[in-house]
């Protein structure tokens, strides 16, 4: 009965308002346009508070330095303006930010670097730095290639995006439960993730980022360079997949 009390009455103090759980809150974008068999695909992030008459610019900039033709301004425009309306929609409500680790997989390819890493992540660290991390991991792995650290700070973002999203909806179904109240709130830390834990006896204060602990399969980073032949086979068979 006192846990389930405990667990009841910090509902509200582990409620925050929706925003990225991670020091600057960017919202990742992708894009994946074909117009006339002519492709476009990107990824980058966007800060929700810039005005909305960037994305424009933006866009004319982008379609200008590619050389692509000028009917992709409006479908890049649109699309980064379509998801950044899918980000704001949760601004203002609640999202669950109790003590809880989440585990993060990359599994990715950047020209002719292959990565594969899977690690655990404080989502209640909102001091947390994707790009820093993905700087030292390239840095530590002897990663030469400029443009493996931002993919790999992309794909983390994207996947504490979709976690956020999800406590969302969490909270949400906490707060409206008129029955077994205690008890939903109770398992919500570990609905958002099986290996909720002590964050500060793991982490500390500050840390971010745990590889190991106790009945947990231990992950070390796989990285391969591939040659040529090797990339070439990968995009066409990403090819038929695609079609």
């Amino acid at each position: 009965m006192v846990m389930k009390g405990q667990a009841s009455n910090s509902w509200k103090s582990t409620a925050v308002k929706f925003r990225m759980p991670t020091a600057e809150n960017l919202v990742p974008i992708r894009l994946d346009i074909e117009v006339d068999d002519q492709k476009f695909k990107d990824a980058f992030t966007w800060n929700p508070s810039d005005p909305d008459s960037e994305i424009v610019v933006f866009a004319k900039r982008t379609v200008k330095d590619l050389k692509l033709p000028p009917v992709f301004v409006t479908h890049i425009a649109s699309s980064i303006q379509s998801q950044l309306a899918d980000f704001r929609s949760f601004e203002g409500q609640d999202m669950y930010a109790g003590e809880k680790i989440v585990p993060i997989k990359l599994d990715l390819r950047v020209n002719h670097t292959l990565i594969k890493d899977q690690f655990l992540w404080d989502l209640n660290n909102f001091e947390s730095d994707p790009e820093e991390f993905a700087r030292n991991f390239c840095r530590d792995l002897a990663i030469d290639d400029p443009e493996v650290g931002p993919a790999i700070a992309f794909a983390i973002r994207e996947q504490l995006y979709e976690i956020a999203i999800q406590s969302v909806a969490s909270a949400r179904e906490s707060r409206i439960s008129k029955k077994g109240r205690r008890g939903a709130e109770y398992a919500l830390a570990s609905k958002a993730g099986s290996g909720a834990v002590d964050i500060v006896k793991l982490f500390g204060h500050k840390s971010s980022v745990l590889r190991k602990r106790k009945e947990w399969d231990v992950y070390e980073p796989i990285v391969d360079l591939l040659s040529n032949e090797e990339v070439d086979a990968l995009e066409a068979r990403e090819e038929r997949i695609a079609r």
